[in-house]
């Protein structure tokens, strides 16, 4: 049986990561999972400085149409090689991670709902919804202490293009979810939900 496609979109540090993470925990080995940010394009054709310059918050940043292969391959039962990405270089990693079919596959992304191909293959989609001002300050500890950015490069960024790129692609993608999460992994009795039917789904297929 094919198994079953759980969609987690929502702005950047509104807490979908944390939401696909709890999905995880609740299908444990029965659960496999994409992270649409690993598919970045390599652009090695461009130096450090200028690869810094990208707006990574575009669709077309993105190399959507090989995650929509993987999609399909992994609901074919096929083993697939996702790509990995090094945030700090802006470039594709050297390995790959091998990602096998199960039950449960959960994708996620902030971009996730705005391609109609990615859309169709999911069963399920939640976006993950947090006001503006936590979700900044989130995104601002999360690069300077895991990325190695300055404050003065992640507030630039967030005004050029993740502002901008959230109000033109990411909010409006809100009208194609089925479930919308008020304050994503703190809202428990949206989660308890959520777990109820991915347990009840891993239950189908077995």
């Amino acid at each position: 049986m094919r198994p079953y496609v759980v969609g987690v979109a929502g702005g950047t540090g509104s807490g979908k990561t944390t939401v696909a993470r709890k999905v995880v925990e609740g299908g444990g080995a029965d659960v496999c999972v994409l992270e649409h940010d690993t598919y970045y394009r390599d652009r090695q054709d461009l130096t450090y400085d200028e690869r810094c310059q990208l707006n990574f918050d575009h669709p077309e940043s993105l190399e959507t149409s090989l995650m929509l292969e993987h999609i399909r391959a992994l609901k074919r039962g096929e083993t697939i090689q996702a790509p990995t990405y090094d945030f700090k270089t802006h470039r594709r990693g050297d390995t790959t991670r091998e990602v096998k079919p199960a039950p449960i596959l959960v994708v996620e992304g902030i971009l996730l709902f705005v391609d109609e191909a990615i859309r169709a293959e999911l069963d399920l989609k939640l976006f993950v919804d947090t006001d503006a001002d936590i979700r900044v300050l989130r995104r601002v500890r999360r690069d300077m202490e895991k990325r190695g950015r300055t404050f003065e490069s992640v507030r630039q960024q967030y005004y050029d293009t993740v502002r901008p790129m959230h109000l033109q692609f990411v909010e409006p993608s809100k009208r194609w979810a089925d479930v919308i999460i008020p304050e994503g992994g703190k809202n428990m009795v949206a989660l308890d939900l959520i777990l109820t039917k991915i347990r009840s789904e891993v239950v189908a297929r077995r």
